[in-house]
């Protein structure tokens, strides 16, 4: 748990939305295009799924289907961030 206050730091979406979207993730399993239709977002200041992604905090397990049907998931770093914050 050592990198989440520089993770923390480094995050240019709010704090509260990044948890949130580790907390639906780790809520049960989801799928890339399901994720993506729920968080992508095309405003600048709220990048939420790439300041998850571009930190380790949530990874795309590949497999057999396409794409938009691989299983997103918590990293190890992306679990101790989100139990690290109460979460």
């Amino acid at each position: 748990m050592s990198s989440s206050p520089s993770i923390a730091a480094s995050l240019t979406a709010p704090l509260a939305l990044v948890l949130q979207l580790l907390a639906w993730v780790a809520a049960r399993p989801r799928t890339y295009g399901e994720t993506i239709e729920a968080w992508r977002t095309s405003c600048p200041r709220l990048p939420v799924w790439e300041d998850a992604t571009m930190n380790g905090l949530v990874a795309i397990v590949p497999g057999d289907a396409g794409f938009r049907e691989q299983t997103v998931c918590l990293t190890p770093e992306g679990r101790n961030f989100l139990q690290g914050h109460g979460a």
